[in-house]
């Protein structure tokens, strides 16, 4: 199956703003250092996850993203889907022309195996994800690795 960073990335930061949204909202920065995943990669995503509907933002010193709507109403499609991410296992992207210009003899599986991915994709939500105990493990030693890196720039600051 071919799910390219971007539709990983997206899954990844949706669920970290479903972790670490409910009080205040979340800097892009933060969801980099946590997920290391290029900030300006982060941008481009949440450009399209605020166009779907899936983030809203707000402005301003405490600004950044929090959810539009509940991580139970959020499925892993509809992250797919907003970054415009294709869930694809066919050599031929669809066009049935992977041998010769005609159907391959595996191409039926491999569009069956399609359907079913979205379709598992679909039945999977954001709640599921971050309500998982090993999810809460690794967001906390996350965190501790966030106030780690924010302590050494305040230190930095402080000397300079």
């Amino acid at each position: 199956m071919r799910l390219t960073n971007k539709g990983r990335y997206a899954v990844t930061a949706i669920a970290d703003l479903a972790i670490h949204g409910n009080r205040m909202p979340v800097s892009l920065a933060d969801i980099s250092i946590r997920q290391d995943i290029p900030i300006s990669y982060l941008g481009q995503l949440f450009m399209s996850l605020r166009e779907y509907g899936l983030v809203k933002s707000q402005r301003g010193p405490n600004g950044g993203y929090r959810l539009a709507k509940d991580s139970s109403e959020i499925s892993i499609v509809d992250v797919i889907n907003a970054v415009d991410e294709k869930i694809n296992t066919l050599r031929c992207d669809g066009s049935a022309n992977c041998q010769k210009n005609q159907q391959c003899l595996t191409h039926t599986l491999w569009e069956d195996m399609n359907h079913r991915i979205r379709d598992l994709f679909a039945e999977v939500y954001i709640s599921d994800i971050v309500t998982n105990n090993k999810v809460l493990e690794i967001a906390a030693r996350q965190d501790a690795f966030l106030a780690q890196q924010q302590t050494h720039v305040a230190l930095k600051v402080a000397r300079a």
